[in-house]
């Protein structure tokens, strides 16, 4: 008797669960795949005004589901994109659009990625060339005595080479 009593309350438990995860599922009759088609895109790029980051398509919300209505009944009116997306923005603002327009309000959200990467690759570069520049550097002040000795005599060379050329080039001019 105790474990029937123990099935039938885990089974009461279960009961009172599912009831609460249990959703509304909207059905919408649609003239052709087309309008089918234009609402299932509507309601995943358009944003729950109520809900955080979650789009029409995924909110159980009051106000998403008004939303879907009125996007049903619009799309069967015959109202354009255009018509639809202009009306939700209008009446919500920009907000309601996951990919917003570009207008002088949004510049800055749209300029500013390409701006910041721009940015980011000047400074890489320019720290690539002073690391480069310092490891020139580190390595023309730390020769050995052999190497100094033997830079000093090439430059020595280079310098005599060119002064011995430079007359003979006026004596030429001259004649």
């Amino acid at each position: 008797m105790r474990s029937f009593l123990a099935v039938m309350a885990a089974l009461l438990m279960l009961c009172a669960l599912s009831l609460h995860s249990q959703a509304a599922i909207e059905t919408h009759s649609f003239a052709n795949d087309v309008e089918r088609l234009r609402y299932q895109s509507f309601i995943e790029e358009m944003r729950c005004p109520k809900c955080q980051n979650q789009n029409l398509a995924g909110s159980d919300s009051p106000i998403s589901m008004d939303l879907r209505r009125e996007l049903y009944q619009m799309i069967k009116d015959g109202r354009s994109d255009g018509e639809i997306v202009n009306f939700m923005v209008t009446r919500y603002g920009d907000f309601i659009l996951y990919r917003p327009r570009v207008t002088p309000a949004t510049y800055f959200l749209w300029g500013a990625p390409v701006v910041l990467l721009i940015l980011g690759v000047v400074i890489v570069l320019l720290i690539v060339r002073k690391r480069r520049r310092n490891a020139l550097e580190r390595s023309a002040t730390h020769l050995t005595g052999d190497e100094q000795a033997r830079l000093a005599a090439l430059l020595s060379r280079a310098e005599s080479s060119s002064e011995s050329i430079a007359p003979n080039k006026n004596q030429q001019e001259l004649k």
